[in-house]
């Protein structure tokens, strides 16, 4: 079961936090963010990204550039922008987004829950991007980017979240992208215990976004245990900074795909050979988004298409897949060969495997610089776009569910790279972990 603990949060002084809180330091490029530090000189982000203090003929990843995150954020506490609890608490987190509000509790969550597959992951870990990070927290002695984390609703957290809604909240903004933030703080003992026992019944937690992040603070916990001497298993190292969020607060969003080209095909060739493993129905200049699972929007030559995916019936020759057909639930689990599969259940699979790879050759989307990927925040306008541009063709794709997400991480599987997209993003800044 879980062990999901309070912790004494460095956060921002009450007035600053606008200021202060951040978006994921990978969701910009370098130059982004040092013209997002300019623009607000407080960011959080010129610590997650102390390489915007520096020229650009500094090395990001030079020893120089972590000494320099460090100090930026022990100043920030020794002169007052940032304060530390003095009780170890919870907080209740949440987001609103074009009024639809999520709201999750800031906690830190068990490195070995995690290797003990307690928490559970669905997708692999590249160790340049974990060197990062490590080197990161190990350097600043703190986690600073929480991970996202989920799990299935429990009514007595969910109760104690209602309650503690009905107080004051510590910080409430609308950031500069519209996003509203709202924190609460529960400190009292009480109602801590009750949170904490009930996260003790929780069966398993799922990291919805971070994988690098979380195995980059494992990695600094075993490493600190290792040169610890007086290890007792009680240090702030063997937990890290999480925000939880309960199954029926979330909602993912399309992460789209874009081709570069179409492997040598005429647009009648390509689409002859689309249509063998999907019925293709012309849709016109009107952007199409998929309303059901089992089906995709296709953008080709100023023209949209609907596809829908045969059903391994309709064409007896094809390789067998799990596939769901449009409005299926896309819950069930192929059986191949003996072995459950549920991640072929979805839909990128479905794309991934009936048409990048067997027609446009595109057999790891992983390294294929042929492939692109376009979250569904940045809508259906801009997979137009970059067909008039950079790309060939574009496809639209159904959300994952979180359901699908637990099944395959229950199942001791891996999804297909860029399968989820979570929206609102979390902000850094807001809560720091000292380890």
């Amino acid at each position: 079961m879980a062990d999901i603990k309070p912790f004494r949060a460095i956060r921002p002084k009450k007035g600053l936090e606008r200021q202060i809180a951040a978006l994921p330091y990978d969701v910009y490029s370098r130059e982004e963010a040092k013209r997002e530090v300019e623009r607000e000189p407080l960011s959080f982000l010129r610590i997650d990204r102390a390489e915007t203090l520096f020229p650009d003929n500094v090395d990001a990843y030079a020893d120089t550039v972590y000494e320099k995150a460090h100090d930026l954020l022990w100043e920030m506490v020794k002169n007052g922008e940032m304060e530390e609890d003095p009780i170890e608490c919870y907080y209740m987190y949440e987001l609103t987004m074009d009024g639809r509000s999520q709201v999750g509790i800031a906690a830190c969550a068990s490195v070995d829950d995690y290797l003990q597959e307690v928490i559970k992951k669905h997708e692999n870990t590249r160790e340049e991007k974990e060197l990062d990070r490590i080197r990161h927290v190990d350097s600043c002695k703190a986690q600073t980017g929480p991970i996202f984390l989920a799990y299935r609703s429990h009514p007595v957290i969910r109760k104690e979240m209602k309650k503690a809604g009905k107080g004051k909240p510590l910080y409430d903004f609308t950031a500069s992208d519209g996003i509203t933030h709202r924190v609460w703080k529960i400190e009292d003992g009480e109602t801590v215990e009750r949170i904490r026992k009930a996260f003790g019944e929780v069966e398993s937690i799922y990291i919805a976004d971070g994988h690098h992040r979380c195995a980059s603070a494992v990695k600094v916990s075993l490493k600190r245990r290792e040169t610890n001497p007086g290890y007792t298993g009680k240090e702030e190292f063997n937990y890290f900074l999480s925000v939880l969020f309960p199954d029926d607060q979330l909602m993912i969003m399309d992460y789209n795909r874009v081709v570069k080209d179409l492997n040598g095909l005429s647009k009648e060739e390509f689409l002859t050979r689309v249509s063998e493993r999907f019925f293709v129905e012309e849709k016109g200049r009107e952007p199409y988004k998929p309303k059901e699972k089992g089906c995709f929007g296709m953008y080709l030559a100023e023209k949209w298409y609907e596809l829908r995916a045969r059903q391994e019936e309709e064409n007896p020759g094809m390789p067998p897949q799990g596939i769901a057909p449009c409005g299926g639930n896309g819950m069930g689990k192929r059986d191949i060969g003996g072995v459950l599969y549920p991640e072929k259940m979805l839909d990128v699979a479905v794309l991934q495997d009936r048409l990048f790879a067997p027609i446009l050759g595109i057999e790891d989307p992983k390294t294929d610089k042929r492939i692109d990927f376009v979250g569904g925040i940045r809508g259906l306008e801009e997979l137009e776009r970059r067909v008039h541009t950079d790309a060939a063709a574009a496809f639209s794709v159904y959300p994952t569910s979180i359901e699908e997400l637990f099944a395959v991480a229950d199942a001791g599987r891996l999804m297909p790279p860029k399968s989820t997209w979570f929206e609102p993003k979390l902000r850094s800044g807001l809560f720091i972990h000292k380890i």
